[in-house]
């Protein structure tokens, strides 16, 4: 299990080289096509990341702490016990665990192949890659803490909608096996949520180490993606008219909800580039609503969470899951459109 997260850890680090070859490339574009828009995109970005900073640094501790700590082996405690006090726990369980997408493929890998509920699996897996605390801080820090708090609520909300919906496909017969066929799984049958947590970190070196380690690495990437994100915004505030914007996904009603989802899947970054852009969108006259749609239906079908899904289950499970990630997203906006 040590060694799969480690192979998908260093599998990640040509996306974060790539992330700065792609600002590479835009200053590049931007010299020849707009030299005046150069410096006004990198003082807007300066200034954006420096006023981020105390929201990236306060997610990067408690990253670090997480995995410092081991407290992801609290997530245990979410998948015992009956099957509806499962899909609560776990709902709530995946808006608080700090796992990204790729992360939590061999978590629900070997949930599934020890026979852990399909509907408690489903319920994590919706509210995993919609909020955990450091996004939450990131959110906060771009659009405030009523979108941040009101997003939470969705994952855990979007979570026990998939639960249950599940829970009851389930008991009308139906995805009895979810799992994909695999060969050489040796490690599934493990638990992934082995040991306790080790509160007093700083008294053990190696857990030291650790904190530090996960504390750079997680720092760089939060770094990367959000200079590009805010990069991108000011190309956005730049070229893209707000008539525009307020054209397709503002006004009141129902279809810009829905269009915000329709497009959240292939506009969207992560968790933590995304609430930049959205910030930017909704100062161009996109509406809280379909913010909120955007945002949720980006986070469940964002191409990570997606493959993490297809890998493991079944066609079957796979459509049900991007039914339910849509339907999560609109109804969230719905909501949030009404407060």
């Amino acid at each position: 299990m040590t060694e799969l997260l480690a192979r998908l850890n260093t599998s990640l680090t040509p996306r974060l080289a790539t992330v700065w070859a792609v600002l590479a490339a835009l200053c590049l574009l931007l010299a020849f096509a707009a030299p005046d828009q150069l410096p006004l995109s990198l003082w807007f970005t300066a200034q954006a990341v420096w006023s981020t900073l105390p929201f990236i640094l306060f997610a990067v501790a408690l990253i670090a702490g997480l995995e410092a700590t081991g407290a992801a082996s609290v997530l245990s405690k979410a998948f015992e016990g009956r099957e509806i006090r499962m899909i609560f726990l776990a709902a709530l369980f995946g808006g608080l665990a700090p796992f990204c997408s790729c992360e939590v493929i061999p978590f629900i890998a070997a949930l599934l192949a020890v026979g852990t509920p399909l509907s408690a699996v489903m319920a994590f897996w919706l509210a995993s890659p919609l909020i955990d605390p450091p996004s939450l801080v990131i959110t906060a820090g771009a659009i405030g803490w009523n979108f941040a708090i009101a997003k939470a609520v969705a994952a855990v909300g979007i979570g026990l909608l998939g639960g249950f919906v599940t829970k009851w496909i389930v008991s009308a017969g139906a995805l009895s096996d979810p799992l994909r066929a695999r060969k050489g799984c040796s490690a599934c049958g493990s638990d992934p949520f082995a040991g306790r947590p080790v509160w007093r970190f700083w008294t053990d070196a190696e857990r030291v180490e650790r904190f530090r380690t996960a504390g750079l690495h997680n720092l760089v990437f939060l770094l990367k993606w959000l200079t590009l994100a805010y990069f991108l915004e000011s190309l956005l505030i730049a070229y893209i008219p707000a008539e525009t914007i307020a054209g397709i996904v503002g006004g009141a009603g129902l279809g810009p909800i829905i269009l915000a989802a329709l497009v959240g899947a292939p506009a969207y970054l992560n968790g933590y580039a995304a609430p930049p852009l959205v910030a930017g969108l909704m100062e161009q006259g996109m509406t809280a609503g379909a913010a909120m749609s955007f945002m949720v239906a980006g986070a469940v079908s964002s191409i990570p969470a997606m493959t993490a899904v297809f890998a493991l289950v079944r066609r079957e499970v796979f459509a049900l899951y991007v039914a339910l990630g849509f339907t999560g997203a609109v109804l969230s906006g719905v909501l949030y459109s009404l407060t």
